[in-house]
């Protein structure tokens, strides 16, 4: 394992996390802050650590949710909540719901699906969105909420698991600034990297961006160590000069290793990652300019995606650029 890996894996309480109670007052980082009333849907491990944050941060944790109900109770039991079997259960007793869930229809489905979704009885709540999907969906949820009495916000987040944990967050806000700034105290507990972007939707173009440029370094990066391994070339000491050069990147600092070594545990899937490129890719067309980079990438991880690797970290990508590995 890596040692950013080892980093990247840490779970338990940290200062940055750790409220302090003082005559019924809590107090995170110095500031002064008020309990809320916060349900979650989708508590995989982005989402679980989110929980965890906010809860040792003095707010009450009303209810969790997720669509295997094993997550759900496993961190219901720790946090001393409500494993909620339906939406409108989760959201019920909260005045912020926090959903983290994968992708457009994932989205659509919470919010629109005829029956269960959290619009029941939304009124005076506020919805904070942090799944990368499309800036449309983000807009269509803004409206279906407000039409409900309810507010809704995008929260991108450009993070890892343990940030998420310690309430170091890169986060990007799209929404109403009226409603940004109604709980700009709680995503300051989940950030120490609080954006607000601008409207509804234009976050999550902020998002699909960053992810793009990501994405690219990634699979550029596993070509460059593939081809020098090739070549004879020792990949450790590629990565030595790649740093000092204008070859460096974050990308290098958190994948190379991974792709030498093969080790591809899942911190952000190559089927993310092909999602996450098409968004790009989709908002290129919808605006006439050509993305062949990115383009090239998301192909890459659709191949991935087509072998059965989908699941795999996106440093997997290497599996197609090391000679004999996956496609040998």
């Amino acid at each position: 394992m890596s040692h950013w890996k080892a980093v990247r894996s840490l779970t338990g309480e940290t200062k940055a996390s750790r409220a302090l109670l003082h005559e019924g007052r809590y107090y995170v980082r110095g500031m002064e802050t008020t309990s809320r009333k916060i349900a979650f849907v989708g508590v995989g491990r982005m989402g679980a650590n989110m929980a965890r944050c906010l809860n040792d941060a003095g707010h009450t944790i009303t209810a969790v949710y997720d669509v295997y109900q094993e997550s759900a109770i496993a961190l219901a039991d720790e946090l001393d909540c409500t494993a909620a079997t339906t939406l409108a259960e989760c959201a019920a007793d909260a005045e912020l719901v926090i959903t983290v869930v994968t992708d457009d229809e994932a989205m659509r489905s919470i919010f629109l699906t005829d029956g269960d979704n959290l619009l029941t009885n939304a009124a005076g709540k506020t919805f904070i969105n942090c799944a990368t999907v499309s800036p449309d969906v983000h807009k269509e949820i803004e409206s279906a909420a407000e039409s409900e009495g309810a507010h809704s916000l995008e929260a991108c987040m450009a993070s890892s698991i343990s940030q998420a944990r310690e309430g170091s967050l890169y986060l990007m806000i799209g929404g109403k600034e009226e409603a940004f700034n109604a709980c700009k105290d709680v995503l300051d507990q989940l950030s120490t990297k609080l954006r607000y972007i601008g409207e509804a939707g234009e976050a999550a173009k902020v998002k699909a961006l960053v992810n793009m440029v990501m994405n690219i370094n990634t699979a550029a990066l596993a070509e460059g160590l593939g081809l020098g391994e090739a070549l004879g070339l020792d990949t450790k000491m590629l990565c030595e000069v790649f740093s000092q050069t204008g070859a460096n990147s974050r990308v290098l600092e958190t994948d190379s290793d991974d792709m030498i070594d093969r080790d591809h545990e899942c911190w952000f899937s190559a089927a993310h990652a092909e999602k996450d490129s098409g968004i790009a890719n989709d908002l290129g067309k919808e605006v006439g300019v050509e993305l062949p980079l990115s383009l090239a990438t998301q192909a890459q991880y659709q191949r991935m995606i087509d072998l059965g690797l989908g699941g795999l970290d996106k440093s997997g990508v290497a599996e197609l650029t090391f000679k004999g590995r996956a496609l040998s």
